[in-house]
């Protein structure tokens, strides 16, 4: 990929306008457009569909800008960082959807480009781009959460084949999924050592899935069940128990990416909406907002999100210039998760009681939304690594301290 100077990016923003507004389906450019709000995700699910959604994404996927900088041998765009970055501002500025949301492209393709052998990679990552298959992440068990590590599902080789036995929780889509990412234990005399990646169809035989029900009233995570789950052995990616540090790596991209949601002020796992501009319509007064207490716990959090905003972007970008997230990646979304429940409860707050409706008369959309929204984030500091993890990555990778005595 070569570098561009300003007059190359000008003219490239030019041609990536030009395509963008040709690329649009005309269905989508009414804000209020009805799609299937599954089709973002793809899958099998969605195949032959002409959901404007759909047709959207092939043709983003065609030209490979749902993978811009992935290389173009697979299917990827094979644009520049400072082009990715023009990308994402024209996409920004026409207002455009989201062509494809996807756990393969946030998380497990990249892992696949550093890890994976030729042909995994010739098999998957055009499949990512393209949408053809939604992917889940088997990572957690009801015994292994903050220490993943113990996790204890079993993959055993039985000479043309691996045998899977055992379960996942807090799988998220796991019952929308076609294929799930997974750790499991191919050595059980060893703890991080013992683990191993691989790659499972969702449809093949003892695969089961139930979805949770959370007190937000959402039910987006899955238990997962593995019964005398057969695979090929060459869905195993990477080496024979070199799974941790695949793991770990693709963490590092899972909270770059849920850092990212937040970039637009907090929206992200709660409710949206100018926080300030809610403060004043129901706590405000002849003077716009009065109580100065709660006027600077907000005017704090708008700070905060402005600084976090101007980070992920930073990072993002010394991202794509270099070898993909580092371990600061935890200090984001640790600051991320933190950030988005305090402007949550400043939310509730600031609505008194009509902050807490749940359902019924006397509540609009948007105030059962908040409550809603504000116990959802207390989600945020646990997915993707909880908070308490997180500062002990801090601890240990980014500031070196050694281990307490």
């Amino acid at each position: 990929m070569a570098d561009f100077g300003a007059a190359e990016l000008d003219a490239f923003a030019t041609e990536v306008r030009e395509a963008l507004a040709a690329l649009y389906p005309a269905e989508l450019r009414d804000p209020k457009a009805a799609t299937d709000p599954e089709a973002v995700w793809g899958g099998r699910a969605f195949a032959g569909s002409d959901d404007p959604q759909i047709v959207w994404m092939k043709r983003m996927a065609e030209k490979g800008w749902t993978a811009p900088t992935w290389p173009r041998e697979y299917g990827g765009g094979g644009l520049s960082p400072a082009q990715a970055r023009v990308l994402d501002r024209e996409l920004a500025a026409g207002r455009y959807r989201a062509p494809l949301a996807s756990f393969g492209v946030w998380m497990l393709g990249p892992v696949l480009l550093e890890y994976a052998n030729e042909e995994q990679k010739r098999e998957h990552l055009p499949r990512i781009i393209q949408g053809q298959i939604r992917w889940c992440q088997g990572y957690s068990e009801p015994g292994a959460g903050s220490d993943l590590a113990g996790l204890a599902t079993r993959c055993e080789d039985k000479g043309d084949h691996w045998l899977i036995n055992g379960s996942k929780i807090w799988t998220s889509y796991a019952d929308k999924a076609d294929w799930c990412f997974c750790l499991v234990r191919t050595d059980t005399t060893k703890k991080h050592e013992g683990i191993s990646f691989v790659l499972i169809d969702m449809k093949s035989p003892g695969v089961e899935t139930r979805p949770i029900q959370l007190i937000s009233g959402e039910s987006p995570f899955c238990e997962t069940f593995f019964t005398d789950v057969k695979i090929p052995k060459g869905n195993l990616v990477g080496r024979l128990n070199g799974g941790w540090e695949i793991a770990k790596r693709l963490l590092q991209y899972e909270r770059q990416n849920i850092s990212a949601g937040f970039g637009d002020g907090g929206s992200a796992g709660g409710a949206s909406g100018d926080l300030g501009e809610i403060a004043k319509r129901y706590a405000g007064d002849a003077d716009g907002l009065s109580d100065t207490d709660l006027r600077r716990r907000i005017t704090e959090n708008k700070m905060n999100f402005q600084a976090l905003r101007q980070t992920i972007a930073r990072s993002a970008a010394e991202s794509r210039a270099g070898n993909g997230p580092s371990a600061t990646t935890s200090i984001i979304k640790y600051a991320a998760a933190e950030f988005a429940k305090e402007r949550s409860e400043l939310m509730v707050e600031a609505m008194g009681h009509q902050g807490l409706g749940w359902d019924g008369a006397g509540y609009e959309g948007s105030e059962i939304m908040a409550v809603r929204g504000w116990l959802r984030t207390k989600a945020n500091s646990i997915e993707g690594g909880t908070s308490e993890v997180n500062l002990n990555v801090v601890a240990k990778r980014v500031l070196g301290l050694p281990d307490p005595k």
